[in-house]
């Protein structure tokens, strides 16, 4: 796919070419007419990495179009970014080439910016970096600002922290995320909002308890853990992990157990199939599940874990891929039926569409 265009112009039709393909892909499962929860046309990504190339004493951004990866595109700026990268990108430009220092091999840059206005700056260098680069890094940190972080093979340079802190008000609540630099989070911070809000309002009145697979850093899990008894959300990242225990902490609740396991391992679990050192303070059998919640990666949901989500009375699914997503509706068919849908436009002028679904019990 190439590097899209973004014309805002176009927004609308290429977000309403995305809608009916959902609906004619789901239309056999009777789809419900889905929520459209569009982003902003630009300035929407809190992510973006970009390669740096070097021409004399010159540097520029770029990126590489796939269907030709030889060629870079240079980048003088990148409208998808949120401001707050896009304001930074000249600044960290000048910075770098009026310091022999920081410029020196340096590959790529990525940035992670949050809708609170932090920023993390990670500077990937081929070459070993040292005291005198920390000194230069420390003095950039000062003047872009932002928090830097140097990376090379085998090293990676902590200059203050390796996270943000991203905070935003969620129908009338406070909530705040830890994010990790080189670490899962979710791209469009607009949109990202607006999924947390669908979660929340096909959750209410469900009641029970949740169990939540992939729960990364908690960003699902924080909503909803307020609208259910108890909550066990499991995670595989042990970096995830960890910011998933600190935002539960940060966000004083108390209904919350987090385990670092696959979801493979917890399917085997809760079916009687293994038993596992990790589970062994927390009783299974005391949980109360009404509800499963599931943000799978691509591949969607494995045999095993859709065999656990066929016993639950509710489904709820938020899928990056409408094409697995389909096909786990399917296997679900039989005892389940879609009473709720969502398509949030996380990637404008791609062909990706974020989904949502709310199964129940037939």
């Amino acid at each position: 796919m190439p590097l899209p265009t973004f014309d805002p112009t176009q927004y609308e039709t290429q977000l309403a070419a995305k809608v009916a393909r959902f609906k004619e892909d789901f239309a056999e499962f009777d789809l419900p007419a889905p929520a459209i929860h569009r982003s902003a046309p630009l300035h929407y990504r809190l992510r973006a990495e970009f390669r740096i190339w070097h021409h004399g004493d010159d540097l520029d951004y770029a990126m590489f179009d796939p269907e030709n990866p030889k060629r870079p595109v240079l980048m003088a700026d990148f409208p998808a970014a949120c401001e707050r990268i896009c304001s930074a990108m000249p600044r960290l430009k000048s910075l770098l080439l009026g310091n022999e220092l920081l410029r020196k091999r340096l590959y790529a840059v990525d940035f992670l910016a949050t809708l609170s206005g932090e920023l993390l700056v990670t500077l990937i260098y081929h070459r070993k970096l040292d005291e005198a680069w920390q000194a230069a890094a420390q003095g950039l940190a000062e003047a872009l600002p932002a928090r830097i972080i140097g990376r090379s093979r085998g090293e990676k340079l902590v200059l203050d922290r390796d996270w943000v802190i991203e905070s935003f008000d969620l129908d009338g609540r406070k909530l705040q995320y830890q994010q990790h630099e080189n670490a899962f989070s979710q791209p469009n911070g607009g949109v990202n909002r607006q999924m947390l809000s669908w979660a929340c309002q096909q959750a209410t009145g469900l009641g029970g308890d949740l169990l939540e697979l992939y729960c990364g850093n908690g960003n699902f899990t924080i909503a909803l853990a307020p609208l259910f008894d108890k909550v066990l959300a499991t995670e595989v990242s042990k970096t995830s992990v960890h910011a998933a225990q600190y935002n539960r902490d940060a966000n004083d609740i108390d209904n919350l157990c987090i385990v670092r396991m696959a979801s493979e391992e917890l399917s085997a679990a809760l079916g009687g199939r293994e038993t596992f050192r990790r589970l062994q303070d927390i009783d299974l059998a005391a949980y109360r599940f009404s509800t499963i919640f599931v943000d799978p990666p691509r591949s969607g949901l494995d045999a095993n874990t859709l065999e656990i989500a066929a016993g639950f009375d509710n489904i709820l699914y938020i899928s990056c891929n409408p094409e697995t997503l389909r096909a786990n509706v399917a296997a679900l068919k039989g005892t389940h039926h879609i009473a709720a849908a969502a398509a949030f436009d996380q990637f404008p002028y791609t062909h990706h569409l974020e989904c949502g679904l709310l199964l129940k019990r037939r």
